[in-house]
């Protein structure tokens, strides 16, 4: 193991979850299909959102089991602060390794392993997934590809990281850099707020210079939802998105 990674390597998936008692069952299964990547304990921290269907009775039941954290919100507070508070629950599990992972079959776990294999391979500090690399993807809404390749320059313009999808999902990073990280936003605006943040970010090396954070890119496959499947992100949050661009790239 690189990085300074203990032998016992703890990852951590964080999972938030908003209204998804059909599809988390489905979810649940196919991790379990999946073994742990690279040979690592995988622990999955769920995080209910104040669901109104009975998500939050189905992450009630998966608290038994010894690989899932479960953390509930009594009322909705959006994605960026579910994520937050798996984040803190992660640390406090001492995950040595943490991957967001959306519950809506939209990304496969089978892909964790290559986007974990920078880290593993002691050449990242974070990688984030790309959908459009040349992984398979399901081919859905023009002009969401048309917002995200404007947010995803504006963020290049102003973090100098040519990066092809920041909105992306799939982002893994090392405990040492994840310390060093606070979410502040508390809906979809956590993606530009992530990027941004690692853009800046700087670790020590081994000879205790501190250096900039290096992040990779990998390609993910994408199931990518409808909004009858349930999809929820609108227009207002790539408006969102440009705001937090501006917002945490130039602060």
């Amino acid at each position: 193991m690189h990085l300074g990674l203990p032998l016992r390597v703890l990852l951590c998936v964080l999972m938030p979850v908003y209204n998804e008692s059909r599809l988390l069952p489905k979810v649940i299964e196919r991790f379990d299909a999946v073994p742990p990547p690279h040979g690592l304990v995988r622990r999955l921290v769920i995080v209910d959102d104040g669901s109104s269907d009975s998500t939050p009775e189905l992450v009630r039941q998966l608290a038994s089991r010894p690989d899932v954290v479960t953390r509930l919100h009594q009322k909705n507070q959006g994605k960026g602060a579910a994520v937050r508070t798996a984040w803190k629950a992660a640390l406090d599990a001492g995950a040595d390794l943490l991957l967001i992972h959306d519950a809506d079959l939209e990304y496969d776990p089978a892909d964790h392993a290559d986007v974990l294999r920078p880290i593993i391979d002691g050449r990242a500090d974070a990688v984030i997934g790309s959908r459009f690399l040349g992984a398979t993807h399901r081919v859905l809404y023009y002009w969401h590809s048309v917002a995200n390749r404007l947010i995803t320059t504006a963020s290049n313009m102003l973090t100098n990281l040519n990066l092809t999808d920041i909105e992306c999902c799939s982002k893994a990073i090392t405990r040492r850099a994840a310390e060093k990280l606070t979410i502040e936003e508390d809906r979809f605006g956590l993606e530009p707020e992530i990027v941004a943040k690692l853009a800046r970010l700087k670790l020590p090396g081994p000879d205790g210079v501190e250096y900039p954070a290096r992040v990779y890119e990998v390609p993910v496959s994408y199931a990518g939802r409808t909004y009858a499947d349930g999809k929820k992100i609108t227009w207002r949050d790539a408006v969102s998105a440009l705001r937090c661009i501006l917002k945490y790239a130039v602060r």
